[in-house]
């Protein structure tokens, strides 16, 4: 049985002295979360997590989700009880407006707790996900009416949400999609066809699930500028709010997958439902993308989660176990060996972890603060400016993230040795659940191609040369902090060497349009480890300054230094497969594959 509690403590470095979140108590929201709040939330989602959710994590795994004749589902043993603890500890509504019912804290204390309940239990954590994104998209694009009549209960949790793109046909290009809706003299829509991979399509966790359809309209051009988007919802709803008569939407089945399985993962059905057109006819893509970057920043913070909850395993195990003796001399000589954690590669596959991980930790809280700013300052260029970070930085957290997620929960794995391999200490789990964020929300490969071809020189590259200054601003304030000059020179050298990247691809892209797709990956990962090595010099000055006070700011100075010395050389790499552009990576026929 693994064990997972949250890392409260990295949390509050992060949130109270790093970011320093109190200092903009002139923002909405931001005056409610005062340190006591904060920490108190904090503490209590960690008992949400470790107490009620992780406990099921494993059985959830083995048991799965179950389909019956009728079409309903249930969910494993536990998830009901839990679910009903979430929603009436208010969780739901944390970030939300508290005009439809929500708190209206701040955005990056939610990320904080979304973190705890993906790391405890995964595929739980996506239920009331997917019901906050498909929220924040009516939020966004509804009418008032609809706003009123879905919000309050999809914020309360009383009703849940899904996102419906993906075809048997097509995936990433949603413009051969073959769903249809028929207007109706009242207003409404018939809405037919199938969608599969559908995340929590159907469950018995709420009373209603509110599915967000992507359909075209009878009429409508071909491709992409002929999508809508529908509210399309399991249950029909009376004028009062009270549900009505079931709607034209099934459950077909649930997919056999590799993880995740405590998710009910359904081929969705849509046979003349009644759809309710969100936003403008037409532009329904453009709407469902308010949902899908929230969904992306969510599998990022999958990526980090399950990091998480695998190293913490992982350590425990390593500092128990005893096989072998120190290269240098036993060091439990009492006993018939040493723990394991003595030997270097067991501490290189731990700390590629801690590194990634707590470099990633503040690296995922630093943009969701910037999506506070985008939503809530009263200055228009702090929120040009965040959203410009956002825009660019969404595809890298994504995929670099949850890349590392999958690589790390299989060093993890590796820890155990053959224990990590046997079901029943929990690690595979953990390695094929991390293993599907790579894929869903858009594919990595397809996060690059979207960095390099739509974000990199969106307004003339405005968002990486605001962020490059942002960054020669901190190391110029920075530069006369006493030893802190290794982070800030690892720093110039990575922002350097991507520097160099994009100036390579300026001259070699257009040229050649598969030298822009052969170093999108690499340069991916090059925007990634500077947002890093960024993030570990700001978190040094601060645990510099309040050094000797408590170990915890001389470990992480130490795990500060490993990601120096061991991780970030990488950019070197990256950098020079980058420059070799397209021509070995293409030069074999297809036929020769």
């Amino acid at each position: 049985m693994t064990h997972y509690a949250a890392p409260v403590r990295d949390m509050q470095f992060l949130l109270h002295e790093v970011l320093q979140i109190s200092r903009f108590s002139n923002l909405p929201g931001f005056a409610d979360a005062s340190v006591d709040v904060i920490d108190a939330i904090l503490e209590e989602g960690a008992k949400l997590a470790g107490e009620v959710l992780h406990p099921i994590n494993h059985s959830g795994d083995r048991e799965g989700c179950r389909r019956h004749p009728d079409g309903s589902v249930t969910t494993p043993k536990g998830f009901r009880e839990a679910y009903a603890a979430y929603r009436q500890g208010g969780w739901q509504g944390l970030g939300a407006d508290p005009e439809w019912g929500g708190q209206g804290l701040p955005y990056v204390v939610g990320v904080a707790v979304s973190e705890m309940l993906s790391a405890a239990n995964m595929a739980f954590a996506m239920y009331p996900g997917l019901a906050r994104g498909a929220a924040s998209t009516i939020e966004a694009h509804g009418t008032p009416e609809q706003k009123r009549f879905y919000l309050p209960k999809m914020i309360a949790g009383e009703w849940g949400g899904t996102m419906n793109l993906t075809e048997p046909h097509c995936g990433t290009d949603l413009g051969l999609l073959r769903a249809k809706a028929v207007r109706q003299a009242d207003g409404t829509y018939l809405v037919s066809g199938q969608k599969i991979f559908i995340s929590a399509g159907e469950h018995d966790l709420t009373s209603n699930i509110i599915h967000l359809v992507l359909a075209r309209i009878e009429g409508a051009p071909e491709g992409v500028k002929g999508i809508s988007l529908f509210i399309v919802p399991k249950f029909h709803i009376n004028s009062d709010g009270t549900l009505g008569r079931r709607n034209g939407v099934s459950c077909g089945k649930i997919e056999e997958k590799m993880g995740i399985h405590a998710n009910s993962t359904c081929v969705m059905n849509y046979d003349e439902a009644t759809g309710y057109l969100l936003g403008e006819e037409n532009k329904g893509l453009k709407a469902m993308f308010t949902m899908m970057n929230e969904a992306r920043l969510g599998v990022a913070l999958q990526g980090l989660a399950v990091s998480e909850v695998a190293y913490q395993n992982a350590a425990s195990y390593a500092r128990d176990r005893l096989q072998g003796r120190s290269l240098t001399g036993p060091k439990n000589p009492g006993k018939p060996a040493d723990p394991i954690i003595v030997h270097p590669d067991v501490r290189r596959m731990l700390m590629d972890q801690r590194a990634t991980i707590e470099g990633g930790r503040a690296w995922m809280y630093s943009a969701a603060l910037q999506a506070d700013m985008h939503r809530r300052s009263s200055s228009e260029s702090d929120r040009q400016k965040a959203d410009d970070y956002l825009g660019l930085m969404t595809p890298v957290l994504k995929a670099y993230l949850t890349e590392k997620g999958y690589w790390q929960a299989s060093n993890a794995q590796q820890v155990l040795g053959g224990h990590g391999y046997i079901t029943e200490w929990g690690m595979e789990q953990f390695v094929r659940d991390a293993r599907i964020a790579m894929i869903y929300e858009g594919a990595n490969g397809i996060q690059a191609l979207d960095l390099v071809g739509r974000k990199l020189m969106k307004d003339g590259g405005r968002a990486w040369t605001t962020w490059f200054a942002d960054i020669d601003g901190f190391i110029a304030e920075s530069a006369g902090v006493a030893g802190l000059a290794p982070f800030l020179d690892g720093l110039a050298s990575a922002k350097s060497d991507l520097g160099e990247a994009i100036a390579w691809l300026g001259g070699n892209a257009m040229s050649n349009f598969d030298n822009a797709g052969a170093a999108s990956m690499d340069l991916l990962h090059l925007f990634a480890l500077v947002a890093l090595a960024e993030g570990w010099a700001r978190m040094a000055k601060v645990a510099i300054e309040k050094r000797g006070e408590d170990p915890f700011y001389d470990n992480k100075l130490t795990t500060g230094r490993y990601f120096l010395e061991r991780i970030l050389p990488d950019a070197k790499s990256h950098l020079a497969k980058l420059k070799s552009g397209a021509g070995a990576m293409m030069a074999l026929p297809a036929e020769a594959f």
